[in-house]
């Protein structure tokens, strides 16, 4: 491969090539690049997230309320939604295709032979940035699961799961308490481990049990109140804070940032009021509730692809009622458990608009092929379109005043979503 001459489009290519499967669990391979790279801790201090809902939110309030007290900040999250350099922030800028494209050759320059998945190519040249940038810290996000993920080469200083549920069955098993098992792989011995749900899986507690690590629990060992419809405060045992309502919209959110909040203080370091304020106040991630207006009609567009996730969409519509119905265009991967995930909100939806995603190799399908898995559930017997642009289109058609339309179901979805959004069409 001629290196120099590569754009970043043709390595993003190129690193899809390298590896038979797209997900493949497992350290070795990737250690074993990584100890060639000669890869350190990429800051001074680290903060992994895993967990199946709120990784990225949860990040999003690290970071802003890192940086808001001073600090330079890597932030590595996954999938992206328009561009790959989302995926890698250094001080809030994501990443240049200039360094993207050093990085991806360092990592190519040390595999030799080994075989390395998309993602653990991301992951090797994330860290190989932050290594090079002087951070002060690095919060990364991990992929899939934990134990086995390629983020977890990297030894957290504090280990955050936000939450615990079904997703990705055929790689992490059918129940929380195995799915729990996999995702506390990401703690360390006598380190912090932050847990952003008030019921997580025994499988996790005795992990840190075992390992020696120092569980932090929410409504354990911090609490998130409700102050007034404008505030929230947030407390343990030695301090509180009185805080404004996070600028994401879910009500989920509060939570999410009530854990960055424990993640932060179990670091070592001072974390100036103010900084807490200002941070919870202006994070922001695309794609979560994330709210448009096309021709007086309200659109709410959410990555939300599993049934927790769907719970957490239905809890906004509730709290959220419009005068008139709500729209639903949906569109899910094949592997997802898209009945669970239909159920979940279809009391709070009026009219469907179904989707194909056939565009994600391996794991896209066409529009009747998903509309049959629906089966006797109100979406499947939605209005069927190509793709998300067309159902967005066929949506915006039929809303009228007082209507809103919800685009939710995977990232693949919101992605062309947003595309559809900004074209101006």
């Amino acid at each position: 491969m001629d290196h120099p001459s590569r754009t970043l489009e043709d390595w993003l290519a190129y690193i899809e090539q390298q590896h038979p499967k797209s997900i493949d669990l497992g350290l070795e391979r990737v250690r074993e690049v990584a100890a060639r790279m000669a890869l350190g801790a990429p800051a001074s201090q680290v903060i992994v997230v895993g967990g199946t809902n709120g990784k990225g939110s949860t990040v999003a309030f690290i970071e802003a309320i890192a940086r808001a007290a001073g600090r330079r900040v890597g932030a590595y999250t996954s999938p992206h939604l328009r561009r790959y350099n989302e995926r890698v922030r250094i001080d809030g800028e994501e990443a240049a295709d200039a360094a993207l494209v050093t990085a991806f050759e360092a990592v190519e320059a040390a595999r030799g032979g080994t075989a390395l998945t998309y993602f653990e190519y991301g992951t090797l040249s994330a860290l190989w940035l932050f290594q090079r940038s002087a951070l002060d810290l690095a919060v990364l996000e991990v992929g899939l699961g934990g134990r086995l993920d390629a983020v977890n080469l990297v030894d957290a200083d504090v280990a955050v799961i936000t939450t615990v549920d079904i997703d990705h069955v055929d790689w992490l098993g059918g129940d929380r308490e195995a799915i729990g098992a996999e995702k506390a792989g990401i703690a360390r011995a006598w380190k912090p481990l932050v847990l952003g749900e008030v019921d997580s899986p025994s499988s996790v507690l005795r992990h840190a049990y075992a390992i020696g690590a120092n569980a932090i629990r929410m409504g354990s060992d911090f609490f998130h109140d409700q102050v007034d419809e404008g505030h929230w405060r947030w407390r343990d045992a030695g301090f509180q804070i009185e805080l404004p309502t996070p600028l994401l919209r879910a009500p989920v959110q509060r939570a999410n940032a009530a854990t960055a909040i424990a993640a932060l203080r179990a670091l070592d370091g001072e974390w100036p009021d103010a900084a807490l304020v200002d941070g919870v106040a202006s994070a922001t991630l695309p794609g979560r509730l994330q709210a448009f207006e096309r021709g007086g009609i309200p659109v709410i567009v959410d990555v939300g692809h599993n049934p927790q996730a769907a719970r957490q969409i239905a809890t906004w519509l509730r709290a959220e009622p419009v005068p008139g119905r709500t729209l639903a265009v949906f569109a899910a991967l094949a592997d997802k458990d898209i009945e669970g995930v239909a159920a979940a909100v279809q009391e709070q939806v009026q009219a469907w608009f179904l989707a194909g995603l056939e565009g994600v190799a391996g794991r896209g399908q066409a529009v009747d092929a998903f509309a049959g898995r629906l089966g006797t559930l109100a979406a499947g017997s939605g209005s069927r379109h190509v793709d998300v642009a067309a159902a967005l289109q066929a949506a915006l058609h039929e809303a009228q005043a007082g209507d809103r339309i919800l685009v939710f179901g995977s990232f693949h979805t919101v992605a062309e979503a947003l595309a559809e959004l900004r074209s101006g069409r």
